[in-house]
């Protein structure tokens, strides 16, 4: 449809989906008449937004209002007439600074990363965390307090994990280290989905006599590391960070209970997996406006997305970052970009 659009058209419409972007208001037709490059009366920039109306990508949200972009306006405007910026180079250097650190545990490079892109934005930052698929080299469970235990997994490839899982309260800690024996003689040298695949088959077989306190042990070990229960949830962990950014300028989203609504679709961790999982397969940076995706439909936000990828150029995560639909797309997309790409070194 962009092509369809004479140079005046285009010119008005960007002036207005930027406006919209910055300040998140109507955009009146004397204020663009005054903006813009050639000399065009208020009347005739009037016409050319009722056109741009009819054509579905400007709605007035009063009567005698200026005009904003609709939601498919947003998407044509992010796919055809947007101009990427370039990082600043403090920006470069924060992000590189917190995501490039001599940490090896994955879980802090993340934490790190969603935290200083959280910072840099000012919105609600996510990253979809992936499956470990290298061999184990040891691993050791550990008592902490009843009903709750740490298990740390070395990887061959000198990755380090320590995760708290919830065992019953009346375990004692000689399971656990029966537990550590039992899974040392078997998942060492293999990756935990298969060394979680062959003690299901043999737990199923009975070709292994546990006690009952034991075998839970190895279920919820396994099960906490690989996933919940749900066979939804088995493609990794979503960690969320900054959900209270999005409260700092409720002009954004017009009224509260549209935040209350996105709070909500914040806690929907299958839904936020099954969007995040979209950028799989995906070149680049991927940008969800709105009704692209179901989980905003109502909420009026965005999202934008990059994939990073691991030694073998296969995508292993996503990170993002969720706002209003009028967030700065040119300053965040190489943003989220730069920071993908940093986190998908600390994978190679």
């Amino acid at each position: 449809m962009i092509s369809k659009l004479n140079e005046r058209s285009r010119e008005v419409f960007r002036l207005i989906v930027e406006a919209y972007c910055d300040t998140g208001e109507p955009v009146g037709s004397r204020t663009l008449s005054r903006q813009m490059a050639q000399s065009l009366s208020p009347a005739t920039v009037r016409n050319v937004m009722a056109d741009l109306e009819d054509a579905g990508l400007l709605f007035s949200p009063h009567t005698s209002a200026g005009r904003m972009p609709t939601e498919a306006g947003l998407r044509l405007f992010v796919d055809g007439i947007l101009e990427v910026g370039n990082l600043a180079d403090d920006e470069r250097k924060k992000i590189e600074a917190q995501c490039a650190g001599s940490s090896q545990s994955v879980d802090q490079v993340l934490e790190e990363a969603i935290t200083t892109l959280s910072g840099l934005t000012g919105f609600a930052s996510l990253v979809f965390a992936p499956k470990t698929d290298s061999p184990l080299k040891h691993i050791e469970f550990v008592s902490l307090s009843p009903g709750r235990g740490l298990v740390v997994l070395v990887m061959e490839n000198g990755v380090v994990e320590n995760r708290l899982i919830h065992v019953p309260v009346t375990l004692p800690p000689s399971a656990l280290v029966q537990a550590t024996n039992y899974l040392s003689a078997r998942l060492v040298g293999r990756t935990l989905q298969e060394a979680h695949d062959e003690i299901v088959n043999e737990l199923e077989s009975h070709q292994v006599q546990l006690d009952t306190l034991t075998q839970k042990v190895v279920e919820s070990g396994l099960a906490t590391w690989s996933g919940s229960n749900n066979a939804n949830d088995a493609l990794g962990t979503l960690i969320v960070r900054g959900q209270a950014k999005l409260l700092e300028d409720v002009t954004a989203l017009t009224d509260l209970e549209r935040i209350r609504t996105l709070f909500e679709a914040l806690e929907t961790k299958n839904e936020m997996l099954k969007l995040l999982t979209l950028a799989d397969g995906a070149d680049g940076v991927q940008i969800f406006i709105g009704a692209d995706n179901k989980l905003f439909n109502v909420a009026g936000c965005s999202m934008i997305v990059g994939p990073y990828h691991n030694e073998t150029n296969n995508i292993v995560g996503a990170i993002g970052v969720i706002g209003p639909s009028r967030m700065n797309y040119a300053r965040i997309i190489p943003m989220v970009d730069y920071t993908a790409k940093i986190i998908g070194d600390r994978f190679r």
